[in-house]
């Protein structure tokens, strides 16, 4: 099958999540990136999950599969509008900030704008509505889980939900406001991305948190009990990494409603995600040829078993609805010869990780003589170290195995590993910010199967220089990425 167009030419990008911007928002350090990329030659910028964290931070463990976080609202753009009363809006809370900015937008925006909201509301609604009420009422509980909440609000009783929209109607319309902030930011840096030739390439995990307002509007779809307790979860088998494997919680999708559904809930979850962004990277994607099932009794993932997923079923489906698909398959792990068929089957690329190279033999699939065009190559992700702080970790063999395999050069770590991706046969290159700037391992984003210190990482714009943009871009112009 073809390919999405993006795929059409050689690029390169930079992987950098919002959270990493010196002010974390979507406001003037994010279009200045954009003008870093430009400069460097780099047409892509890839971002992690956008979507509201839990308390610890994890884009990967969302409250929606739709929402947007806000805080990554600008507060200077919102100070901007032209409805907007600037003095009053310096509330350091979250909450308090959109509050009075909702009340000013109902004071002074003209017919016209509320319009938009009104559009906006009505066309997100298929989400929105189930999303602010979740976001309310878990509010109400003290942050309580969905499934710990009172059982009439646990189980969505009609009177409980009707009381909540009657009683909490202004604040359900300020949770509505925020999210069409959110949106309206995004959409203007995505046109200014856009414009100028960049592309925004977004990440899209496979399972949703079981505390999510995608579990609790719909419960059908995954495998929970009666009182929403998870009776099978996610994770991965023992490997070489982890004896006892990984334990990640989620609930699994209970796959024949979804069948019996066309797929709807996922045509919905990716219609979102194709208005923020412009390709998708699917995370864990070897779950929809078959996912590790443990039964949420077990405190590891050593019980689980393999189960199938309807994969074909589900990618034609999507197919046929939105025409293409542009997906790239995070195809790490344990990859059968059949999950590598699915992927191929719907010309999604995979993944290659020049970290994951050496210290083998040459049969190793990472190694760049076993790299193709079809896919993506990354010298490091936001799970590894910095290629840099990766390096010095690195027992003596494996150094040897790296020198002997580049040969004589004067280069060192970590542009020898972005050269050897940018002229690689892949025609996407992606690169971390972190090894851009030459980066060690104190700049790490996060250290996988640890809940404290991940996805803090913030640079600051000294720690760039002249020369990034230009040593960046003569390479992209050298191997054909410009």
């Amino acid at each position: 099958m073809a390919q999405a167009k993006v795929f059409n030419k050689r690029r390169s990008g930079i992987l950098l999540h919002i959270t990493s911007l010196p002010s974390g928002n979507l406001g003037t350090d994010a279009f200045k990136f954009i003008d870093f990329l430009c400069a460097s030659g780099s047409t892509v910028w890839q971002m992690l999950p956008l979507g509201p964290t839990h308390e610890d931070g994890s884009p990967y463990q969302c409250l929606s599969a739709h929402a947007g976080n806000n805080r990554f609202i600008s507060r200077d753009i919102l100070k901007s509008q032209a409805w907007a009363e600037p003095a009053k809006l310096n509330d350091t809370k979250m909450s308090r900030l959109m509050a009075t900015a909702y009340r000013q937008f109902i004071k002074n925006a003209t017919e016209a704008d509320k319009q938009l909201f009104n559009e906006f509301c009505q066309e997100q609604q298929f989400w929105l509505d189930d999303y602010v009420l979740f976001r309310e009422i878990r509010h109400l509980n003290q942050a309580r889980a969905w499934f710990d909440w009172p059982v009439e609000l646990r189980d969505r009783q009609p009177d409980a939900i009707n009381k909540i929209k009657t009683e909490r109607d202004e604040a359900l319309m300020i949770r509505r406001f925020e999210q069409y902030i959110f949106f309206c930011q995004w959409g203007q840096l995505r046109q200014y991305a856009n414009a100028n030739g960049v592309k925004l390439f977004g990440d899209m995990p496979i399972f949703v948190a079981h505390d999510s307002a995608d579990v609790w509007a719909e419960p059908n779809l995954f495998t929970l009990d009666s009182q929403g307790v998870a009776t099978r979860v996610a994770g991965v088998p023992p490997d070489y990494f982890s004896e006892t494997g990984q334990r990640w919680g989620n609930p699994l999708y209970e796959w024949q409603n979804h069948i019996q559904q066309d797929f709807d809930w996922w045509k919905r979850r990716l219609k979102t995600q194709l208005q923020l962004f412009d390709l998708i990277r699917i995370d864990h994607f070897r779950g929809f040829e078959s996912c590790w099932e443990i039964p949420a009794s077990c405190e590891t993932a050593i019980d689980g078993e393999w189960k199938p997923a309807p994969g074909e079923q589900l990618f034609d489906s999507l197919l046929a609805y939105f025409g293409e698909l542009p997906l790239v398959a995070e195809d790490l792990g344990i990859i059968t010869d059949e999950v590598t068929q699915l992927r191929e089957r719907y010309g999604m690329p995979g993944m290659k990780i020049l970290q994951f190279a050496f210290g083998g033999d040459a049969s190793n699939p990472y190694l760049p003589h076993h790299q193709c065009e079809d896919s993506v190559t990354y010298t490091g992700t936001h799970d590894n170290n910095t290629t840099l702080g990766w390096y010095h970790q690195l027992d003596e063999h494996t150094k040897k195995h790296v020198h002997a395999y580049f040969g004589e050069t004067a280069e060192s770590m970590p542009w020898l590993f972005i050269r050897s991706a940018l002229r690689s046969v892949s025609e996407l290159a992606v690169l971390p910010l972190q090894d851009v700037l030459s980066l060690d391992g104190k700049h790490r984003m996060n250290v996988p199967g640890t809940i404290e210190g991940n996805w803090l990482w913030q640079f600051n714009w000294d720690m760039f220089n002249s020369d990034n943009a230009n040593k960046l871009k003569a390479l992209n112009i050298l191997y054909g990425r410009c």
